[in-house]
């Protein structure tokens, strides 16, 4: 067994350690332009302060979790509350991780939500999330948007260490990622893998034997130029992975199966680069914090 797993299992006799954690945003409007009015957490959960490399209007925020994973009965929740007139990129300092469940497999979970009020702008663009091999987690993303609000996120998940060769074993993970326009559920995406349904990591309608999933969504549009999904459409091709770019009911999803999450994180960028300014009016502005 690799050293990076046998860390994370408790020796016999060792007390066990779990966290409940939670962080709640809040962001107003100020002559300053979009600010963190209010930052609560319970845990080793937080934030740094706003970061403005495009200016006072558009806030990026870098989530900091110091354990760096989950274990087995840890729960994290995320939630961020914007007024009218703010924009806010959240994205984290690296990749998070899910480690194997202990063996009373007690879950480990994760959930996010995020409120977006009309005139204002959402980007959820956390780096990959890593399930190492046995564990067992649930991850929830729940978007709740109002009037003109827009929005744009991704979610890239690594089952088991594939640079390792190990796979995701007897691992189970359960995750969704919602949107709702003023209550209305307008799109929702679930994955289970279990002991019901493991021949989706390798079923032509799963995963297809690809270790990294990935999704990716923007929107609402009013309407999409042709130009810009063939434009992503392109990328997709070139691209080492099997991906696909379809329009549902005014957003646009991204679908892709990679065998390398590095792959996947070009190809979401490269869309988001050319989504921004049509979605949001703006050129896309990376986060300082991905070129570390």
């Amino acid at each position: 067994m690799s050293q990076v797993l046998e860390a994370h299992i408790p020796q016999p006799g060792a007390p066990i350690s779990q966290w409940q954690a939670y962080l709640t945003l809040g962001f107003a409007k100020s002559k300053r332009g979009t600010v963190l009015k209010t930052c609560d957490h319970k845990g080793p959960l937080y934030v740094q302060k706003p970061f403005y490399p495009e200016g006072k209007d558009t806030a990026h925020i870098y989530l900091l979790h110091p354990p760096g994973g989950l274990v087995s009965g840890d729960e994290l929740v995320i939630k961020s509350n914007q007024a009218s007139d703010t924009h806010v990129l959240i994205t984290t300092p690296g990749a998070g991780r899910v480690y194997k469940a202990r063996p009373d497999r007690t879950l480990q979970c994760q959930t996010t939500h995020l409120h977006v009020p009309t005139d204002a702008s959402m980007e959820w663009l956390p780096q990959e999330t890593i399930l190492y091999p046995d564990a067992n987690t649930r991850l929830r993303n729940h978007v709740e948007l109002h009037g003109n609000a827009r929005f744009i996120g991704w979610e890239i998940t690594c089952f088991g260490l594939p640079a390792n060769r190990l796979d995701f074993g007897v691992g189970q993970a359960d995750q969704s990622f919602q949107v709702r326009i003023d209550g209305r559920l307008r799109l929702r995406e679930r994955l289970v893998v279990d002991e019901h349904s493991r021949t989706l990591m390798a079923g032509k309608a799963g995963l297809q034997g690809h270790p990294v999933n990935g999704l990716m969504l923007a929107g609402p549009f009013i309407t999409v130029a042709d130009a810009l999904l063939e434009t992503m459409r392109e990328q997709c091709q070139v691209n080492d992975s099997v991906s696909g770019v379809t329009l549902v009911d005014g957003f646009i999803v991204i679908r892709s199966l990679s065998h390398d999450s590095e792959t996947m994180k070009r190809l979401f960028t490269l869309c988001w680069e050319a989504i921004r300014p049509a979605l949001l009016d703006k050129s896309a502005c990376a986060p300082r914090i991905w070129a570390t």
